[in-house]
Formats: structure tokens, C-alpha cells, sequence
């Protein structure tokens, strides 16, 4: 179900998934995983595909609003930044990255969050996520 080699698209998706999608689509992959790969956060459950993918939900709406690439996915992000790749690499590469010092994790106004290891600065994990995601009326589902 899940492509660990596919493309990292801003805004739509990675691994073959797509943002937007409801949860009920994702039934069967949920229903096998054990009760650890889950973590609820007020109104979103974040399901971890081990060594793969983070897919968070909003438990209001039911959709699908972030997907996080973890350490085992190897698909591209604008054809060429990766996990494991050196920040300064990635900046040289996108420039429209800037540090949130709060949320400690670099973003892009272009739907990208990338979070770095702090001691090595290489990308641990990549993000993408629906526009709506700073809306005021996000968290009640309204999107």
C-alpha cells in the first residue's frame, strides 16, 4: 500500500498517499498494526507504518492533514533532497526554508516540514501537510 520509493509532493502527498484522504480508507493497514503504532493528541491519532511513514489524522473530519517520511522511505523531495542529507545541502537546494526555533524543525510556505538531527544536522524525517493546517477552525475539522 505504501511506495517507500516514490516522490515527496508538497501539498498532495508521498508514498502513494494522499492528503485529504479519510481514515476509512485506511481500514485494513490500521486494523493490523498493534496498539503501540498509535498516538492520540486531543483531536488527531498519529499511526506510525514502522520504518516508513507517520500518518496523522484529524478526528473530527476523519482526514488525512499531515504524512511524515520516516528513516526507511527513500523517495525524493523536488527531485533531489532525501532523508539522511545534510541541511546545508537541502538549503542550497531550497532556499525557502527557514528554522522555527519553537517548533525546532524547518519549514517551507511550499507545505514542507523537515526535522534535522541536531548533533549531525542531517534530515531524520520529512513532512507534508494540508493548507489548512494554520486555519482557526483547523482543529475543529473545518477544512
Amino acid at each position: 500500500m505504501i511506495d517507500n520509493s516514490s516522490l515527496i509532493i508538497p501539498w498532495v502527498g508521498l508514498g502513494g498517499l494522499k492528503l485529504y484522504s479519510h481514515i476509512s480508507q485506511f481500514y485494513e493497514l490500521i486494523d493490523k498494526m498493534d496498539e503501540k503504532s498509535s498516538l492520540l493528541v486531543k483531536f488527531f491519532v498519529r499511526y506510525e507504518i514502522k520504518g516508513s511513514v507517520d500518518l496523522w489524522f484529524n478526528l473530527i473530519n476523519g482526514k488525512l492533514f499531515k504524512i511524515t517520511a520516516l528513516k526507511g522511505y527513500k523517495g525524493l523531495l523536488f527531485d533531489k533532497i532525501h532523508i539522511g542529507m545534510h541541511i546545508d545541502e537541502v538549503l542550497q537546494i531550497e532556499p525557502s526554508f527557514e528554522y522555527d526555533d519553537f517548533e525546532e524543525v524547518y519549514f517551507s510556505p511550499k507545505g514542507i516540514y523537515i526535522e534535522t538531527d541536531p548533533v549531525e544536522n542531517t534530515v531524520l524525517w520529512i513532512s507534508v501537510y494540508v493548507k489548512e493546517i494554520d486555519n482557526e477552525d483547523f482543529n475543529r475539522g473545518k477544512w
